[in-house]
């Protein structure tokens, strides 16, 4: 995500990173080129005019000007600005009388339907007895998506046939209550555009029951338009949080950093995936270092202590510097990899000059490459797995047959596996300045 928007802002700053002094006439020029980026990643021009206003009369002051190094300074300002941009982060509100109320509302198409089951999914795993309310009648199989989702997560969905939805929620509310649920979570119904129809019903439903929340899930991906939309719900019901879905496949990212100026509303989580897992609790912080090329080493930290098993990651790590690594070590670290989730989402993370280098790489490409690696590895003997050596040409011809790749492909698996075997002797024998030998 971000990816336009990123490497237009890396472009502008490494302009001007081994300069010694800024003029006034070299910071105006940088905040020209962030405007024009700002813009095009469909960022809302008053959120750009604002923005850049608070940025130059910092840049202009003493901070920068004082500064041993004036870029990162005025890198620095960017960065603390737009995390002021996006706001602070801001958790449910789940307070009163039980069960807690949270209500979405959104336009069709937005991923409501599957947010509401993500959302359930992260309150249940939180302790709290949720109760899903199908109150969409007029999409077609929204009630089956929503129930065939509530089946795989385990939690139950509430729907009552040619019932009003606003009477459906309040009858969903009583029966929770009677059960002992904590949490009625209340998919309401979305149009293909904002009318009258549409907000009339949903401020029926809020009136009725009052929320506790009332959420406003929006496809990032939709730009300044996300905001207009924001605007409108805002204007029709208590909006208390904003939900960015889609967020994975935006490049432009405009959405995130404008809503939340415009509307004053908090962006509470983002959709960064497809999966019932992939919902994450929103952090300004973390999302403006990934704007701004910084990467986000701490979610990526995050990512590997959820699925890397540390006793085998030791274990394998003390193999690889004996020289003992083989094949089998490498398809089990493979499948850790892909367990991070989609390679983009690793890629997206990575800071620095390595994440402007991942950039370069096509996300398709490299999640192809390593299904090919893993159907080569998963087509051999277990045996040819711990001793490549014995694997001859009949061999490779077998594999590659078994894996739908071609002999080459397996000739350059096992060369690059080699390579790898003979880095980790040198490192072995030499330490860090022989194993640097490699990269000369």
């Amino acid at each position: 995500m971000f990816d336009m928007l990123t490497g237009r802002l890396e472009a502008i700053f490494d302009k001007i990173r081994h300069r010694g002094r800024l003029t006034e006439k070299d910071i105006d020029q940088v905040l020209r080129e962030v405007r024009l980026a700002l813009l095009e990643a469909d960022v809302h021009y008053r959120v750009v005019r604002d923005f850049l206003k608070r940025v130059r009369e910092r840049a202009l002051g003493h901070e920068v000007s004082k500064a041993l190094l004036p870029a990162e300074q005025v890198l620095t300002i960017v960065y603390e600005e737009l995390v002021n941009t996006l706001g602070e982060p801001a958790d449910l509100t789940l307070k009163g009388e039980k069960p807690y109320v949270i209500m979405l509302v959104g336009l069709q198409g937005s991923g409501k339907t599957t947010t509401a089951a993500k959302l359930a999914r992260r309150l249940r795993d939180q302790g709290h007895r949720v109760l899903l309310v199908a109150a969409d009648p007029y999409r077609p199989a929204a009630v089956e998506q929503l129930r065939t989702l509530g089946k795989q997560l385990n939690i139950p969905v509430f729907h009552q046939p040619n019932v009003p939805p606003p009477d459906m929620v309040a009858h969903a509310i009583e029966q929770a209550r009677a059960s002992g649920y904590s949490v009625v979570l209340v998919d309401t119904a979305g149009r293909s555009q904002l009318d009258q129809a549409m907000m009339d019903e949903a401020q029926a439903i809020a009136q009725r029951v009052h929320p506790t929340e009332t959420l406003l899930v929006a496809d990032a991906m939709m730009g300044q338009e996300a905001v207009n939309v924001a605007q409108g719900f805002k204007q029709a019901v208590p909006l208390t949080g904003l939900i960015l879905t889609k967020l994975d496949g935006d490049a432009r990212g405009g959405a995130a950093i404008s809503m939340r100026a415009v509307t004053g509303v908090p962006i509470k989580f983002v959709g960064v995936g497809e999966k019932l897992d992939a919902l994450e609790p929103f952090d300004p912080q973390r999302l403006a270092s990934r704007i701004l090329g910084m990467g986000d080493v701490q979610g990526l930290l995050e990512k590997a202590q959820a699925v890397i098993d540390e006793e085998e990651a030791e274990r394998q790590a003390e193999r690889l510097l004996r020289g003992e690594f083989t094949l089998e070590d490498f398809l089990s670290q493979l499948k850790m990899l892909r367990r991070f989730g989609p390679i983009t989402q690793i890629l997206d993370m990575l800071p620095g000059e390595l994440g402007r280098l991942s950039r370069q790489l096509d996300p398709r490409t490299v999640e192809q490459q390593l299904k090919k690696v893993e159907a080569i590895i998963n087509s051999m003997t277990p045996e040819e797995r711990r001793h490549p050596e014995i694997i001859n040409a009949s061999r490779k011809r077998r594999i590659a047959r078994g894996s739908g790749t071609t002999v080459q492909d397996v000739n350059q698996l096992l060369r690059q596996y080699r390579q790898m075997k003979r880095m980790m002797k040198q490192l072995q024998r030499t330490g860090l300045s022989g194993l640097m030998q490699w990269f000369r």
